[in-house]
């Protein structure tokens, strides 16, 4: 083989491996542009190194979690200081697809499950991202994380009792999801208050994460009755200047994609669905965080135009 031949190679099988870099990297640090620049360093990491792994996968993935690990600890204290409420940047799309491990990874990625993670240590959230989700075996666990592989079956115990005991005890399946949320939808675009109050949980909170970058839609609404007319008030007046609601998985969750009438992105929302009912609306706004999706709104903007809109009789 020449060295121009091993090059296609390297090259070909590290695509072929990206998706799953990508997934790892991103249930880590919980970041799409963090995750993706992971997977450079990783690449670039590879490309130089003059060696070539016993097995190709296990190199990579140990590789892009400690870059991710290392991503993640800088990120902490950014966090700590962040501007309201933190939530992941939103993610379309996993494009890593492993049908034995399917449920694994839906349930990994939602918000909900990502932020569950945030309460873990970096070393605890590579581990059981590593091993309850990809389901790695404890001897690549180890050389990944640099711990011993003892130590490694320790860090997922408290892992997995960490995680369990923040989840839901009774979650909905992906067809009651996907039928709940037609329905809100369905009751959002028509405005209707008491369609959307029945579908809402009594303790219902709808959040926004801005970063302090723009405006803090939903920050301290709670409640069914208050959300339903937040909702039914907000949808005529977004209309009425263009605005588009595209229903849209995010974060393997139904949710939306707000655009305004150039199509530029407004924010994200995701629905957190749980006995038959909307338990929370997250819903980010950071344009920071948005860039990866399109090209973003002027959400200041938006609000005033919508705003003035909201004001005008129909």
């Amino acid at each position: 083989m020449t060295v121009a031949e091993a090059d296609v190679s390297r090259a070909e099988e590290f695509e072929e491996l990206r998706p799953l870099l990508f997934s790892i990297a991103y249930r880590i640090t919980g970041s799409v542009s963090e995750a993706e620049d992971a997977v450079q360093e990783t690449w670039l990491r590879y490309d130089a190194s003059g060696t070539r792994p016993a097995s190709v996968r296990a190199f990579l993935s140990a590789v892009v979690t400690r870059i991710s690990i290392d991503v993640l600890r800088s990120a902490r204290f950014r966090r700590e200081q962040y501007d309201g409420a933190w939530f992941p940047e939103p993610l379309l799309a996993d494009p890593y697809q492993d049908p034995q491990r399917s449920a694994e990874l839906a349930d990994s990625v939602s918000m909900a499950a990502l932020l569950l993670l945030e309460r873990l240590t970096p070393p605890e959230r590579a581990v059981f991202v590593l091993r309850e989700v990809f389901g790695f075996g404890f001897p690549d666990i180890a050389a990944a994380v640099g711990r011993s592989e003892a130590a490694c079956r320790q860090l997922a115990v408290r892992a997995r009792r960490h995680m369990d005991a923040g989840r839901p005890r009774f979650e909905a399946g992906r067809r009651e999801r996907e039928e709940l949320a037609e329905r809100f939808f369905g009751a959002f675009r028509e405005g209707d208050v008491g369609a959307l109050a029945e579908l809402l949980a009594a303790d219902v909170q709808l959040v926004s994460d801005s970063g302090g970058k723009a405006p803090q839609w939903g920050h301290g609404i709670c409640g069914a009755g208050n959300v339903a007319r937040m909702l039914a008030a907000l949808v005529p007046a977004f209309a009425r200047i263009g605005g588009v609601v595209q229903q849209h998985q995010v974060n393997g969750q139904p949710g939306a994609i707000f655009r305004d009438r150039d199509g530029k992105v407004v924010n994200t929302w995701a629905l957190d669905i749980l006995d038959g009912q909307i338990q929370a609306i997250r819903a980010v706004i950071n344009p920071d965080k948005l860039g990866h999706v399109g090209p973003v709104a002027d959400a200041w903007a938006v609000v005033r135009e919508t705003t003035r809109a909201q004001r005008r009789p129909d």
